[in-house]
């Protein structure tokens, strides 16, 4: 999906970025940020106080020996050097506390928002892109944030307060050492793009590692018995050498603009010397005067080195800044209506009605036409490809139809709110997916619940066979994805859930085709339970499950062929039949004999 028109536009120039970013998460922070922005005057103004102190150190210590002036300017020197120590201390942490709550924030809107867009654009773009675009691209505006503002506040202080000293002293020596700024502006503009074009294409090998590891590390049992690891490990080693390429380049740009003002600090000195030794020579001047004027001048361009670097720095988090913006301006496909109708009561039967979905261009449904009665069990069979799983998207409305309508109750599922609609709707699918939190918390998912209906559901759904196998039961880990628990476990904790959450409507998608014989004979007893008082779909290969169906939906090329019993569509002999037969066999043999 494409951004928002107005994203593009916000895209392009960094002043919009940075009015977005303050705009949207910094200005909530402004105290904060106003009472480091006092400190960074306070260091600053330290640092010009030391410069100033450079005229009677000389004039009046040096040149005359006065003890007393010595001790004098020293206090204030020490001074002014513990109060610069303790201001930087201060703002430095003020400003660090207030980026890293900005940067959370970023964060969690980018989650929120990510979770609000449809499942196609979770397809497209893959985990690791995005797990790289909310830890990775943030993690880069974090990394430069607080320096970036700390260097912005702090050095442009320091640098005018500097630079107001050296005109206080004589303002021609100030025009003499500044006189190569303007050689500058368009070397700075080159490697300023440079290194904004540079940064995209390092995010963009950044997020290919993550890909990368996302799928070795969630497929690691496949890679070990395909004997991948070598291939993998080059694959990862060839993005790696991209990225050390990228890395080089970007510090390289980034150098080249504190070189810069190293090259002009060079043609200002040298200049200075020469005028500023002739009026001393000449009387004109004290040395006192040209000390001050120098070590302000001196320590005038280390800030203004710190600030060049912060504009190659301004460009690489532009660059991870555009693409946060980028995900936050694409609008959600599926939204609630304007005006909702209301969720329908009692148990729902299911309608599709001459519905047409593609992806891109292959047509997945073709005017599919059926109904789910209420309270029934309707099976959903066919080849692979046939639809079956799109069905399941279209009514819990992962996707929308291109035409026709499903309806829920009576209601189509556009006209309801995703949260009455969802909420209606309980899943059961092939891969259980379990969090890695306590066994308790992956079943009762955030709500407050009974319990006494708790452990109803755990004895329902045969959770309390193996409860007392875990070592602390309930409150036992599940591992990554449930990985401390077998395919039969996992799907019985999907089930437990399911009865609690006691919506009307049931789907199970191919629940127990992973699974050996006696596990899915303990979730079949599991399933059967579920069943019971729910308008319930299934997509389902297995005999026990097809057989006690009640209507039979047979699916091919995204159309309905035949509908039936199960005895009903064997005795045709028609696609149900030949399925059947080409999955099970002899047992298949001798159930249409028995028809």
């Amino acid at each position: 999906m494409s951004p928002a028109p107005g994203s593009q536009e916000v895209n392009t120039h960094g002043q919009k970025l940075f009015f977005w970013v303050w705009q949207r998460y910094l200005k909530k922070y402004w105290l904060l940020m106003a009472v480091a922005l006092g400190f960074m005057s306070i260091e600053s103004g330290m640092t010009a106080g030391f410069s100033v102190m450079m005229q009677p150190l000389f004039d009046e210590v040096f040149a005359t020996q006065d003890q007393g002036a010595l001790v004098r300017v020293g206090l204030i020197v020490l001074g002014l050097f513990t109060f610069r120590g303790l201001s930087s201390i201060v703002h430095k942490v003020v400003l660090n506390r207030a980026a890293q709550m900005s940067m959370a924030d970023i964060r969690q809107d980018m989650l929120e928002h990510l979770m609000k867009l449809e499942i196609g654009y979770h397809a497209d773009k893959g985990p690791g892109l995005l797990i790289q675009r909310v830890e990775g691209d943030v993690g880069a505006i974090a990394k430069v944030w607080s320096t970036l503002i700390t260097s912005a506040g702090r050095d442009m202080l320091t640098f005018v307060s500097l630079l107001w000293v050296a005109l206080w002293t004589d303002w021609q020596w100030t025009l003499i050492a500044l006189a190569g700024v303007p050689l500058m502006i368009a070397p700075s503009v080159f490697v300023q793009r440079y290194i904004r074009r540079n940064a995209r294409v390092l995010r963009d090998v950044a997020a290919a590692q993550s890909t990368r590891l996302n799928e070795v590390f969630h497929g690691i049992a496949p890679v070990k018995l395909n004997q991948l690891e070598t291939w993998q490990a080059k694959r990862y080693r060839k993005l790696a050498r991209q990225r050390i390429l990228g890395e080089t380049r970007s510090v390289a740009g980034q150098a080249m603009l504190p070189a810069l003002i190293d090259i002009m600090s060079g043609l200002g000195f040298f200049g200075i010397l020469f005028f500023a030794g002739t009026a001393i020579q000449n009387g004109g001047k004290t040395l006192g005067e040209f000390m001050t004027f120098f070590t302000a001048i001196g320590m005038m361009f280390e800030p203004l080195r710190r600030l060049s670097a912060i504009s190659g720095a301004w460009q690489m988090a532009a660059a991870s800044i555009e693409r946060i913006v980028e995900i936050m301006h694409t609008e959600p496909a599926l939204k609630d209506p304007e005006r909702p109708s209301a969720r329908p009561e009692g148990l729902p039967g299911i309608v599709l009605e001459d519905v047409r979905l593609s992806y891109g261009e292959t047509e997945v449904l073709r005017g599919l036409s059926f109904t789910a009665e209420p309270g029934k069990t309707t099976a959903l069979v066919g080849a692979s490809g046939a639809g079956k799983s799109t069905v399941f998207h279209l009514l819990t409305r992962m996707i929308d139809p291109a035409s026709g309508r499903v309806t829920i109750g009576g209601v189509e599922t556009r006209a309801l709110t995703l949260k009455d609609l969802r909420g209606m709707i309980s899943t059961v699918s092939q891969e259980a997916l379990l969090f890695d939190e306590a066994l308790r918390d992956n079943i009762v998912l955030d709500r407050k619940v009974d319990e006494n209906a708790l452990h109803g559901a755990l004895e329902a759904a045969h959770v309390s066979d193996f409860l007392p196998r875990l070592e602390r039961g309930l409150d036992s880990r599940v591992g990554p994805r449930g990985s401390n628990l077998s395919g039969g476990q996992r799907q019985r904790v999907a089930i437990a859930r399911a009865l609690l959450r006691d919506t009307p409507v049931l789907l199970l998608d191919e629940a127990t085709s992973a699974l050996d014989t006696q596990s899915e004979a303990i979730v079949q007893a599991a399933l059967e339970q579920l069943t019971v008082g729910r308008t319930t779909l299934v997509i389902a290969h297995r005999l026990s499950t097809v057989r006690n169906a009640d209507k039979i939906v047979v699916m091919d090329a995204g159309r309905v062929v035949e509908q039936g019993s199960h005895e009903e569509l064997l005795a045709k002999g028609g696609t149900y039949a030949s399925l059947y037969t080409m999955q099970f066999g002899e047992e298949a043999d001798d159930d249409q004999a028995q028809a």
